[in-house]
């Protein structure tokens, strides 16, 4: 051996010789029209000649033929000693598919323009105060790649089809974290494991709700749990939120079920007040309806006192409580839980096995050991310091500075803060927004959570912006407050 690398394999492209004519005809015409279509971009290595005739079962005389037409057309670039490539300068204009309108349409909930999927791969502003985004940069990823490594290496469970509720040791793990965290009284087997707070309120959705049942949501509240719904053939019904949560005497006394943040409501930011909270679980009682508790953004709060959870409050097992860990962790660990009834829970593992079967298990096992080892608890100790930093920051700029534009709406917990606008419309917001992007600052309207009439406000997210750049972000928006 002379120590250098093989050189890589080429593309291997699927062909059939099935289509009638002479062989070599066919392969040209294939290799062709996969270059033209784009299957096969420029400078792309092909397979040699030996290759494929090999695995098209052909003598290597007959591809061969195929490449030099293709060379001497211009298609293919032969370079002696390393190999044949796709030439750089192909025209793949020419045969772009001329599709004909499908007969097939989805449903009109599918349709374009119903809602639209969020743009993610914009470059983020370098004032960022969106919304439901932790500090990605202060995460500790050094130990967490110790336990994604450690599953890894040593367990051959990461490699196997699993149980649709998830592995019992992050469940167990799970259930002590909110045992200490929030009070809850459950045990591994009342949990299933999902892909966030989104599949548990989906497969919840799939499970409580027939086609044309009525299910309340908060208003404004969380989009995407009012979409879960409406997917599930549900006739979604907006009720508003005042400074004490969702306002229970307008709940539909038909619903099935309700949909609630109450330990920090999105997007407003209230806390459900105790008396609210009573008053819910005697209505789901009378209603014979469920609740689905998100306790969204619990783990960050600032000084006030906890509040139950409703899970904690409920004493009919009315509540079905879900929760991720995508801001005390990370978003893209895709790591939520649901603690059911028992009643609900063999019906919510077959729907998860439905919906995907089962998450990354090696994910799961590392995150278990991630919790055991007291990682998780000290993470958020840590990062509770910094953004109450930063939520207090915010609140003594927009006291002092914003007034009377706007006015802060109290909070004690989550990632970020809301405030009303006293002397602006809908469109006004969308104003200082588009000037704002010119800034390079970005946050978020209230009236874009909302089903029916909200008055005007913004969002201020803290999880992302660094304590330093707080002033600056918030001095810009004052100027286009002010110019608008």
């Amino acid at each position: 051996m002379n120590g250098q690398r093989p050189a890589p394999r080429g593309v291997e492209l699927h062909l059939t010789l099935d289509e009638g004519g002479g062989l070599t005809q066919q392969i040209y015409d294939q290799i062709r029209r996969a270059i033209l279509n784009g299957r096969l971009p420029g400078d792309a290595r092909m397979s040699s000649s030996r290759e494929l005739a090999r695995s098209l079962g052909v003598a290597r005389n007959t591809v061969a033929a195929a490449f030099d037409h293709l060379v001497a057309e211009g298609y293919l670039q032969a370079r002696p000693g390393v190999g044949t490539f796709v030439s750089a300068e192909a025209d793949r204009a020419a045969l772009s598919p001329d599709r004909t309108a499908s007969p097939l349409t989805p449903v009109p909930l599918w349709r374009n323009g119903a809602f639209e999927v969020p743009v993610l791969n914009r470059d983020p502003p370098a004032y960022d105060f969106r919304t439901g985004m932790p500090d990605d940069a202060r995460f500790p990823y050094p130990a967490w790649r110790r336990h994604v490594d450690a599953v890894v290496r040593r367990s051959s469970r990461a490699a196997e089809y699993a149980d649709p509720s998830g592995p019992g040791v992050l469940r167990a793990a799970i259930a002590r974290h909110l045992g200490v965290s929030r009070g809850l009284n459950i045990v591994a087997d009342d949990l299933v494991v999902t892909n966030g707070v989104q599949q548990a309120v989906a497969l919840l959705a799939q499970v409580l709700v027939e086609p044309g049942d009525v299910v309340a949501v908060e208003d404004p509240g969380y989009p995407l749990a009012r979409r879960a719904f409406e997917a599930a053939r549900a006739t979604v019904v907006p009720v508003p939120v005042d400074e004490q949560g969702i306002v229970v005497d307008r709940l539909p006394p038909q619903a099935a079920a309700v949909y609630v943040t109450p330990a920090h409501q999105y997007p407003l930011g209230v806390r459900m007040s105790l008396a609210r909270r009573t008053a819910l679980l005697e209505w789901a009682r009378e209603a014979d309806a469920a609740i689905i508790e998100d306790d969204y953004d619990t783990d960050f709060r600032y000084g006030a006192r906890p509040i139950d959870p409703l899970h904690v409050l409920d004493h009919a097992d009315r509540v079905v409580y879900v929760g991720s860990f995508s801001k005390s962790i990370l978003p893209t660990l895709r790591v939520g839980y649901c603690s059911a009834p028992p009643a609900l829970l063999d019906a919510l593992r077959r729907a998860r096995f439905v919906a995907d079967w089962h998450g990354p298990t090696a994910t799961q096992l590392a995150l278990a050991s991630f919790i055991d080892e007291g990682r998780l608890a000290a993470h958020i100790r840590r990062m509770r310091r910094e953004y109450e930093r930063r939520h207090d920051r915010i609140t003594t700029v927009l006291d002092s500075d914003f007034r009377p534009h706007l006015r802060p709406i109290p909070t004690a917990a989550g990632l970020h803060l809301a405030a009303w606008c006293e002397d602006a419309s809908h469109d006004t917001i969308a104003g200082w927004q588009a000037a704002c992007e010119t800034e390079g600052v970005r946050f978020q309207s209230i009236g874009d959570f909302a089903l029916g009439t909200v008055d005007p406000g913004i969002m201020l997210g803290f999880g992302r912006i660094p304590f330093d750049r707080i002033d600056d972000g918030l001095h810009r928006l004052r100027a286009a407050i002010g110019s608008g």
